[in-house]
């Protein structure tokens, strides 16, 4: 089995073949090598195998210079194999997600800051976990004692169908043929939540608190598509949560995951053995599903489900919980779905519209609360140049409430139901959390730019008049840590305003006596 491993976001940064992980075990590699630049987009290439006296055993990791722990090795693989209830023969691809040992270890490449600059914030680098990508392959093999043949491997264009004659290849021939991706995040969303389209809008509200969700599928790969597909129900909000893909009972932090003496974590777990029914079963929210059908009309959707109906032996498909949804599930979109299915309207079709509908959905959610932000913003007009810059003011959970009747989610959403109510359990979710620091951070950011504005189209040789050389030096000292934070991306400010500052810094520094200028620019 073949795994990728990397640590971006989505972006694919993991392991090819079977699992890998894509985020700090990089050891210094010069510029001139090979790997350097694909390093920041993969990390290492694992190759899995099942050995009849070891079990799962690492073969191979390349390049060989990647450190990994004992203990991410162990994790590796075994979540590089579907468990042994999955039943999976053929191929199958999966991904699962994994925290890294000991801290990171990895630098970060020089051009990470610049692209999370750019990036919009479900897709920005994660240094702390890793991200394994599989390919598994599990076919009869009378030779082998076991009966099958249990690896990852990365395919090429010399596969061939059992029904297919043999053909002679040439050494070209034995590269992959070349595939055009639309996306390289993106989700077949409609594939995902063909069971669940009835309660889509419970998922999305869970995902919104950040509440535990147990998913328990058939098979590594539809638990880790419904996770992936459940956690990027939020974009353009950033999942602050802890997910796992795919997660078996051998991860190091199973025991962590499964204490009663604290209420369950805030994580999306997905996983394949029946076993985590028993021992999750404190849990408040858990969802199975069955094997995807994608043939026919529309499958036969989950049942909403107490808790207290939970079985630990054959517990049926549904979802499970005593939760209710704060707001209406929009019946236009169901019909609009099931009308898809009915005229055969292609799967990427229908994605595309449950896609809108969540972005819609989940933006019409945020605005209020980015206006209601935006107004902690202090007027540019009262940011002088020569004086600390004013403080943002604190978010008041109960002047927000308030707002909403003017200015609320009704005025770009139809659906209807106690969106104050959801707005309340969403102040005690890590996702307000993660939000409002970093929005917070933005502001700050952006108040200290404005800051360094004022103080470049100020006429500075008239404020010099009158200060002592310790408040000139102060201000060297102060306008260069600008520059350097500005020149490091971490500002939004323009090249002009960069180099005005520059210009004041070597103006005021001219100004003073000869053994300042000397400790101030060192030759």
């Amino acid at each position: 089995m073949d795994a990728l491993l990397g640590t971006g976001p989505r972006r694919a940064r993991g392991c090819l073949g079977a699992a890998g992980p894509t985020s700090s075990g990089r050891a210094a590699r010069t510029p001139a090598a090979p790997w350097a630049r694909f390093s920041a987009w993969l990390e290492c290439v694992c190759v899995v195998t099942f050995d009849l006296e070891l079990g799962q055993a690492l073969e191979l990791v390349y390049p060989n210079d990647f450190r990994l722990t004992d203990k991410e090795k162990s994790s590796i693989c075994y979540l590089s194999f579907p468990d042994s209830h999955s039943g999976c023969l053929g191929d199958t691809q999966f991904s699962f997600r994994m925290r890294q040992c000991g801290g990171q270890r990895s630098p970060w490449h020089a051009d990470d800051r610049h692209y999370n600059s750019r990036a919009p914030v479900a897709l920005q680098r994660e240094p702390a976990h890793y991200f394994g990508y599989v390919y598994f392959r599990q076919v009869k093999d009378s030779s082998v004692k076991r009966g099958y043949f249990q690896k990852v491997r990365i395919p090429s264009r010399v596969d061939k169908s059992e029904s297919s004659p043999p053909k002679q290849f040439d050494q070209e021939n034995l590269l992959p043929a070349p595939v055009v991706l639309a996306s390289v995040h993106e989700l077949d969303l409609f594939r995902c939540f063909r069971p669940v389209l009835t309660h889509m809008q419970t998922l999305w509200e869970l995902m919104l608190l950040g509440e535990p969700l147990l998913v328990l599928a058939p098979s590594p790969d539809v638990s880790s598509e419904m996770v992936l597909a459940l956690t990027s129900c939020l974009q353009p909000l950033r999942f602050c949560c802890d997910f796992r893909p795919y997660f078996t009972i051998h991860d190091s932090e199973f025991k962590e995951f499964t204490t009663r003496t604290q209420a369950p974590p805030n994580v999306v777990l997905g996983v394949t053995n029946p076993f985590f029914i028993k021992t999750l079963q404190h849990w408040p929210h858990i969802l199975r599903v069955g094997e995807p059908k994608m043939s026919g009309d529309l499958p036969k959707q989950v049942k909403l489900k107490k808790p207290s109906r939970l079985k630990t032996l054959d517990t049926k498909p549904g979802l499970y919980t005593a939760y209710t949804a704060h707001l209406h599930r929009d019946k236009a979109l169901l019909k609009r779905l099931l009308k898809g299915v009915q005229k055969k309207r292609p799967s990427d079709v229908q994605s595309a519209l449950l896609r809108r509908h969540l972005l819609e959905l989940t933006q019409s959610f945020i605005i209020p609360l980015e206006h209601y932000m935006a107004s902690l913003m202090p007027l540019q007009k009262s940011i002088t140049p020569w004086k600390t810059p004013p403080q943002i003011q604190p978010f008041s959970q109960d002047d927000f409430l308030r707002s909403l009747e003017h200015a609320g989610p009704q005025l770009t959403c139809i659906l209807k139901g106690d969106w104050l109510g959801l707005y309340r359990r969403f102040f005690k979710s890590p996702h307000f959390d993660g939000w409002y620091r970093q929005r917070h951070k933005e502001m700050a950011l952006k108040l200290e730019a404005l800051h360094l504005e004022a103080i470049c189209e100020a006429n500075i040789e008239t404020w010099m008049k009158d200060k002592s050389e310790v408040e000139v030096v102060d201000l060297v000292l102060k306008l260069r840590e600008k520059l350097v934070r500005a020149q490091g991306h971490q500002l939004p400010v323009k090249e002009a305003t960069l180099q005005r500052a520059q210009l004041y810094i070597e103006t005021v520094i001219g100004s003073l006596p000869k053994d300042l200028q000397a400790v101030l620019c060192p030759p």
